[in-house]
């Protein structure tokens, strides 16, 4: 927390416990409610109580948006339906379709047929999209003119419109109501009240398809630096907006995500504070992992009996010694390369779009790097080999080349899945940042194990 919200939560806490409401309505009426959120976030469910009973509607609205997923849950459970019933109307449409679409379907059954019909079927129509979709992050209130309007007309439908957000252009739509492109504010002040609308249109407006994924809309604004974009319908009809300050969120969300991944947990770990949940979420991941390593274990049992009948357990003894180098340098080094391919991916770059162009520079950086952990790692088993063989108890050369061919054998293997695996993911429609979960690179180790017992036992 920053040093204003450690200070608030400071002069809060001796109010919640005295229930002296008085004085906390006063402390909180003057402060942000991205502040009070924070600090919500932090008191027992008693104190989150007391907050939410001093607060007003509206601001309690914002409070309930801006906490995390965990505490929000926590607070349904605490707050009438009543009271829930008056926060979901204070806020935006888009706003209350995600905050709804938290709670069970039977309770938010019950408060869309308690709200009005108007509002309920404009809330309905945006659940029905993805949560991840255009359609599922967009503001369905905009200001749409015919382009046979004219400037006078145009400022007299903004003057009418009941929105209270801010607005940087007016879109424009045809006899059919479908889009045609969007004009500027600023022309509506500068140009004569007679002009026709369909004049002053910019033909080249950039807008998203309702079905369109949301890192695919948050690509287009960063590439394009826009403030807002229409979003559209399957037939071109105008549906709604998107905003920055929505992408940022967005932005963020699927930063969040793809951390969570990648470290072999999920976001659903936050959706209840309970401990026992947390636990069910990450040994959801983690026994997949605990599989794979048994596999691990099991190819190395295989290779002991293979060794034992030639006779070769004293060398399967110093080779085992370096199964866990083979199966790190080889696991981040495939890691190394689907985190650049995964993060080319989620931010649109167009090297990362091209397969082909991808693999010959991710290919040859794998041939440098295998060739160097290879005659390096050779060198270490050398070394070590010659401080613990007694004499000519083994070759140790031939064990060397075994150990650094086998080093640059898996090196390539991990890089080629690590290259290969974001794309098919994301080909058949599985979040890229799992090739750089624990459950390939658990499956890269079992792969790297069983190449370096392979060629060691045909070389040595």
């Amino acid at each position: 927390m920053a040093g204003e919200q450690i200070k608030l939560l400071q002069q809060i806490e001796p109010l919640l416990e005295a229930e002296d409401f008085y004085a906390l309505t006063q402390l909180l009426g003057d402060q942000r409610s991205s502040d009070i959120a924070e600090v919500a976030e932090l008191v027992d469910n008693e104190h989150k109580r007391f907050i939410f009973d001093v607060l007003d509607e509206p601001t309690s609205a914002e409070v309930l948006e801006k906490v995390n997923e965990a505490t929000r849950a926590e607070l349904f459970e605490l707050l009438g339906k009543d009271e829930i019933k008056g926060i979901i109307s204070e806020l935006d449409h888009d706003d209350a379709a995600d905050l709804l679409a938290e709670l069970p379907e039977e309770e938010r059954a019950e408060l869309l047929a308690s709200i009005p019909p108007a509002e309920s079927a404009e809330i309905k129509e945006l659940m029905r999209y993805s949560e991840d979709s255009a359609g599922g992050i967009m503001d369905p209130l905009v200001i749409s003119v015919h382009e046979q309007a004219t400037v006078t007309e145009t400022v007299n439908e903004i003057r009418a419109a009941e929105i209270d957000e801010d607005f940087f252009s007016v879109y424009v739509v045809d006899k059919n109501e479908r889009f045609v492109g969007d004009v500027r504010v600023r022309f509506l002040l500068t140009r004569p009240e007679s002009a026709r609308i369909g004049d002053l249109i910019d033909p080249d407006t950039i807008y998203v398809n309702v079905n369109a994924d949301q890192e695919e809309v948050r690509n287009i604004f960063s590439k394009n630096d826009l403030i807002v974009a229409p979003v559209l319908d399957k037939d071109h009809k105008l549906v709604g907006r998107i905003t920055a300050d929505r992408v940022i969120e967005v932005a963020e969300e699927e930063a969040a995500e793809d951390l969570y991944t990648m470290a072999g947990t999920d976001a659903d770990e936050l959706d209840d504070v309970s401990v026992f949940h947390a636990a069910r979420v990450r040994m959801t991941w983690l026994l997949p992992c605990l599989i794979g390593t048994a596999i691990t274990a099991l190819v190395l049992t295989f290779f002991h009996a293979e060794f034992n009948s030639q006779n070769l357990l004293f060398i399967y003894t110093a080779v085992i010694a370096f199964v866990p180098m083979i199966a790190a340098i080889s696991g981040n080094a495939g890691l190394q390369t689907s985190a650049i391919v995964v993060s080319g991916l989620a931010t649109g770059h167009l090297a990362a779009l091209k397969l082909s162009q991808v693999f010959n520079r991710e290919v040859r950086i794998a041939l440098l790097v295998a060739l160097s952990c290879g005659i390096l790692g050779g060198a270490a088993c050398a070394i070590l080999l010659n401080s613990m063989a007694p004499e000519n108890a083994m070759q140790p050369l031939r064990l060397v080349f075994a150990f650094g061919t086998a080093m640059f054998s898996a090196i390539m293997v991990a890089t080629t899945l690590g290259l290969f695996l974001p794309f098919l993911f994301r080909r058949i429609g599985i979040d890229p940042a799992i090739s750089s979960g624990p459950l390939v690179t658990t499956a890269n180790d079992s792969i790297s194990v069983t190449i370096y017992m392979t060629l060691t036992l045909l070389l040595v």
